[in-house]
């Protein structure tokens, strides 16, 4: 059972990642799944060494401390690190998904680098953040910037871990905590597989509040609900669940909303949640034409300039591989939205992939095209085909690349919209989707509005037909994650 306020918090995530404001705040929970070991894990031998149980211990920064005091150094401590965060671990599902968001700022206390080989496999180039002399330089062209708190396996001396460590960081990582500081002021973070215990970010977020008061940001963490058979006896859950309620209550006050849901595979039901509701928001423009029948070379053009205007004017971004004949009308309406609001940024509102066009090799040339097609299509939740047609050595014919873009569309989950009135290859397609409407549309509600794709009209008439179908989606988006 997922808490009320999820809803809530998946709106105003997605906003947030609309806002280019989203941060992330990853704790060990995060890699634990993948097969990383927990603190308790990694300290067990290091405890039996003290004459200690970990089982026992609930201050385990004390329990490093102790090592380091019995060895006077951390050399056992350091290997431990090494050998246990240098194991090639599987990247778990909500790593990929929090890649592949549009997020640009990732903290984390995790040793590990499962956040960077995540984004990397999204094909976004990361800016490491592993020391303090880090911060003074800046990776060019970077996606995103994560920045380690507490340090990273590759220099295992500098990690944070000992009691000694966390005494010293207010100076010696001073730059970390002003910078977390300046992000926590002005981004919305998800805090997930994080306990809260961590002293240096208790500190912060403690110095924030007493900055701001009641004007701090709100914040979101994902929690994993207290279970019955977590505890042998029914007091010790009773007891486990009570405390639990009044940490969520407690984090109140730093102004992050805790989400309690019953299991981990839950993590991964928000953020694909999150994920959905987002694609939904950006909707791909597939289509070509010559001559723009059959609508004319008066309304064919106005239809694909008016729907990007509105598209964009509606909040949605356009993703569009620049099809001959429909690209740059879809370029000037999205000129015409942004114009409209005061600004001509299209940052984020339009993505444009104009195709690879000088490759000799015809195999090799379908092959990256494929390839490119799905990469572009997989950014949209959303595909509307319109005309689709080409014409080769004087002879007219189908657009097979539309057709391939809707095959595409339609195996990645993007719901399809081919506006059949287009003619070509949308009429095609809209044909297709009529022929088998419950695989395409399993919900109801659907089959008129999508019928009326293919009816004759005015510019006018076709374009309100498709917004009012997109409108439909969307918001049925919003009610049924």
């Amino acid at each position: 059972m997922i808490a009320p306020d999820a809803d809530s918090f998946v709106e105003a995530y997605v906003a947030a990642l609309h806002d280019q404001t989203a941060a992330v705040f990853a704790g060990a929970g995060l890699s634990i799944p993948t097969g990383m070991v927990d603190w308790r894990t990694l300290l067990k031998g290091i405890a039996r060494d003290l004459g200690l149980d970990v089982t026992k211990e609930t201050d385990l920064v004390t329990l490093a401390q102790f090592h380091v005091n019995e060895r006077r150094g951390r050399h056992q401590l350091n290997q431990a690190l090494i050998v246990e965060f240098n194991k090639r671990a599987k990247l778990s599902p909500n790593h990929e998904v929090l890649a592949s968001l549009p997020i640009q700022t990732y903290w984390t206390t995790n040793y590990d680098a499962l956040i960077e080989e995540a984004l990397s496999k999204a094909g976004r180039l990361a800016d490491v953040k592993r020391t303090v002399e880090n911060l003074a330089t800046t990776l060019p062209r970077r996606d995103a910037v994560v920045y380690k708190m507490h340090g990273d396996i590759t220099q295992p001396d500098k990690a944070v871990v000992t009691k000694d460590d966390y005494e010293a960081y207010p100076n010696s990582h001073q730059l970390f905590s002003t910078a977390l500081q300046g992000d926590l002021v002005s981004k919305t973070f998800l805090f997930i597989g994080f306990s809260f215990s961590d002293p240096n970010l208790s500190y912060i977020l403690a110095r924030i509040r007493m900055l701001l008061g009641e004007n701090r940001r709100e914040h979101y963490c994902l929690l994993r609900r207290v279970q019955r058979a977590d505890f042998p006896k029914a007091s010790e859950y009773q007891y486990a669940k009570a405390r639990q309620e009044l940490q969520v209550k407690d984090l109140r006050r730093y102004g992050i909303i805790g989400i309690l849901v019953d299991g981990y595979e839950e993590y991964s039901e928000l953020l694909r949640r999150i994920e959905k509701r987002f694609q939904a928001s950006r909707i791909f423009l597939s289509g070509s034409s010559i001559d723009y029948a059959p609508l004319g070379e008066v309304e064919g053009p106005k239809l694909v300039n008016d729907l990007a205007r509105s598209l964009i004017i509606g909040g949605a971004g356009i993703v569009s591989g620049f099809g001959v004949g429909v690209g740059p009308l879809v370029v000037n309406g999205a000129l015409e939205a942004v114009e409209k609001e005061g600004t001509r940024d299209l940052h984020d509102r339009l993505i444009l992939r104009p195709f690879p066009i000088a490759i000799a090799d015809v195999a090799l040339r379908r092959k990256r095209w494929t390839a490119y097609r799905r990469e572009m299509i997989g950014k949209a939740g959303i595909a509307i085909f319109l005309f689709g047609e080409k014409v080769e050595s004087g002879t007219r014919s189908i657009a097979e690349g539309v057709i391939e873009e809707f095959q595409i569309a339609h195996e990645l989950g993007l719901t399809v919209i081919p506006v059949g009135a287009t003619g070509s290859a949308a009429k095609v397609l809209h044909d297709r989707v009529l022929s088998d409407f419950n695989s395409f549309y399993p919900h109801k509600g659907y089959r008129t509005l999508f019928e009326a794709l293919a009816k004759p009209g005015t510019t006018r008439q076709i374009l309100d037909r498709v917004l009012a179908l997109v409108k439909k989606l969307q918001l049925d988006q919003r009610i049924t994650m």
